[in-house]
């Protein structure tokens, strides 16, 4: 199915005619997906809008920070920032990010996956005539997101920069009768994204996810129900009340909070998960892109009597990319070294590591054990000294001193008719 038109505000020109290169910090990404996740769950109406603060270094330029704006309703419908509630804003954030210093370099809000759409204009207009000449806009596609559409693990955004075109008609720049040209209209081009990331950044990336693996699913319904079976239970009935007293501290004990071990395998396992998925997704478009090509890329030489023929279409109308091919060549080349030649030396040398590894565990269990079993005859030392002391004292107090009871054997003490033990 060929793909849908894009929007009549997207410019024709190509990326690479601009030069300008946009570096995304991850903490921006948090806060678009936050301010859209809330908006949704709220219910709330009217449009997602917020700024991007941070750094015009040339044509770098830096997305570090992001937080949302108000708006208001315009002339004919139209949606423009709050002008008084943005400018404290702004300068508050300014304040509190003073080195580096970060500058408002442009906006984000969501759009169909088509590009901006009219009642963009108004705002962008806005930013760029009194605050940044040279406003970038992010644009969010929760279509794509919502759809489950394979971007080949792209994000579902795209970064355009703002330039004025004349309006053509025909193929050709429209001209008025008297010979003055056709009025520039405001248009959107796509820009390069990469995501940089800073180490502050992975810090709180990692917490976000460790975060995610300590979430539980608790079922509401069992544990109202569970609630209202004990309040709803007669004073009398004992049984009635025992019986929903056990079943509301069973709900709350399958809903306990993980412990800090189980959340680090989590996140390890998860992240694990969603490489293999990563990596079978790129095997699978190296697989379909070798597909579509012709019959002579996918056999050797010898077998098509002759070199491959580059005018061959393919099957799909895939351009042949011959640099794309060398990496895809230089990969499989790379295989064998991470295949061991020696299959049986390989794993007999990774059963004595294995048993080495497993023998230190064994030793260092053993020295705990020694360490405490002295520990524990220490102390069993200082209890039996302390009995001692406290058996001759009491003698002491009752009859006449002696100074080794051991030596008396089980002579009489004291004439009391009770042999010592």
């Amino acid at each position: 199915m060929a793909q849908s038109i894009l929007s009549s505000l997207v410019s024709s020109h190509k990326a690479s005619d601009s030069g300008l290169q946009i570096h995304l910090h991850p903490l921006v990404l948090l806060t678009i997906s936050d301010l859209i996740t809330r908006h949704t769950l709220r219910r709330q109406e009217g449009p997602i809008v917020g700024a991007l603060l941070g750094q015009h270094n040339g044509r770098d330029i830096t997305l570090e920070h992001a937080f949302e704006c108000q708006v208001l309703g315009g002339e004919q419908g139209a949606v423009l920032l709050h002008q008084t509630w943005f400018q404290d804003r702004l300068q508050q954030y300014k304040d509190v990010h003073k080195d580096p210093a970060l500058e408002l370099v442009g906006w984000f809000t969501t759009t169909p996956p088509t590009g901006p759409e009219a009642q963009h204009i108004p705002i962008h207009q806005q930013i760029i005539h009194d605050y940044n000449e040279t406003a970038i806009l992010l644009a969010f596609h929760p279509a794509s997101v919502l759809a489950g559409a394979d971007n080949n693990g792209k994000l579902p955004l795209t970064v355009y920069e703002s330039l004025y075109e004349s309006q053509e008609a025909d193929g050709d720049q429209s001209m008025d009768l008297d010979g003055q040209e056709a009025p520039l209209n405001l248009k959107f081009r796509e820009l390069p994204c990469s995501v940089e990331t800073g180490e502050a950044e992975m810090i709180s990336v990692d917490s976000v996810a460790r975060g995610g693996g300590n979430a539980t699913n608790v079922d509401a319904s069992t544990k109202s129900k569970g609630k209202g079976q004990a309040s709803q239970a007669p004073v009398a009935d004992k049984a009635s009340k025992e019986a929903s007293s056990q079943q509301e501290a069973k709900t709350l004990n399958d809903s306990s909070l993980l412990s800090p071990e189980d959340e680090e395998l989590i996140t390890s396992l998860t992240a694990r998960a969603n490489a293999i998925k990563m990596l079978h997704t790129r095997i699978q478009l190296l697989r379909s892109y070798l597909t579509s090509l012709p019959p002579s890329y996918l056999t050797a030489p010898s077998q098509t009597n002759g070199a491959p023929n580059d005018d061959a279409p393919s099957p799909s109308g895939t351009d042949i990319n011959h640099p794309i091919l060398r990496s895809i060549q230089a990969l499989v080349n790379r295989l064998p070294l991470l295949i061991p030649s020696d299959g049986t030396a390989f794993e007999q040398e990774s059963l004595s590591e294995k048993s080495d590894v497993t023998l230190v565990e064994l030793l260092g269990d053993l020295t705990r054990g020694t360490k405490d079993i002295r520990e524990m005859g220490r102390k069993f030392g200082v209890v039996s000294d302390a009995k001692q002391r406290n058996r001759r004292g009491g003698l002491r107090s009752i009859g006449p001193v002696y100074e080794d009871a051991d030596e008396l054997g089980g002579e009489q003490l004291m004439g009391m008719g009770q042999p010592y033990e």
